[in-house]
């Protein structure tokens, strides 16, 4: 656990140091700018990651739930637990997020934090990193397409599109595909499996925000469109009575 707890400070320590290096360099942008740009990085890096864990080293996490944990698990879990500390702090102290994601960063921390300490169902905790995190990088781009004035355009549908789907395929299909496995397995320890369910509740509570979302954007589009050819229509009616 010494190491552990030494590898864990030196990944957040490190994150900071980016942090900060980035803020000197590029302070014309702002502190949640650069913020997003680690947050960026850690996306990418945890999915090469808990891709490679999950694809090519192994185990198959839906059907080997619960084993122990390997050298390389631990060593994502640990890149990742680094980064959420970090990200948790800078949330609260520029009070950037509401409580749902304050709970996400929370419930993340403890569920990293519990499989490290049991020593297992590390390939459970890197799927569900994966599985958060391949969507984080579309969720960035929306936010610096927005900041740059090019949300409004071709590149941000495409965006917006790619994470709902993205989002609805894996944290809820493959998410309670993934929960189910969890739960019919017999070697998984019981609080794995309850986080297991908290985590995919929160993945609904989501759901739902995305949901609205979508929904007022499907209906001011809708209004657009409609107002679009009403005016068209007088248009040409004008036109034909001169």
């Amino acid at each position: 656990m010494t190491s552990l707890s030494v590898g864990v400070v030196l990944c957040l320590t490190g994150w900071i140091t980016l942090y900060t290096l980035l803020c000197n360099t590029n302070g014309s942008r702002g502190f949640e700018w650069n913020c997003r740009l680690v947050t960026l990085l850690h996306g990418i890096l945890a999915v090469c990651i808990t891709a490679y864990i999950g694809y090519v080293e192994g185990p198959w996490p839906f059907t080997h739930p619960g084993t122990k944990n390997t050298p390389l698990q631990i060593t994502a879990m640990v890149i990742s637990l680094g980064y959420f500390i970090f990200d948790m702090g800078w949330c609260v102290y520029f009070r950037t997020e509401g409580p749902v994601m304050l709970v996400h960063h929370t419930m993340s921390i403890l569920g990293i934090l519990l499989t490290l300490s049991l020593g297992e169902s590390g390939i459970e905790s890197c799927a569900v990193i994966f599985a958060s995190e391949i969507t984080n990088p579309l969720l960035q781009a929306r936010w610096f397409l927005r900041q740059l004035g090019r949300y409004e355009s071709l590149t941000g549908e495409a965006v917006d599109v790619l994470f709902v789907v993205l989002f609805v395929f894996m944290r809820i299909v493959v998410g309670g595909r993934m929960l189910y496995c969890e739960l019919i397995s017999p070697w998984p320890r019981f609080i794995i499996k309850c986080e297991g369910v908290a985590m995919y509740v929160l993945s609904w509570v989501f759901m739902v925000d995305i949901g609205r979302f979508a929904f007022r954007k499907s209906q001011s589009k809708y209004r657009r469109w409609r107002n679009q050819h009403r005016s068209a229509a007088v248009n040409r009616h004008d036109g034909k009575t001169d």
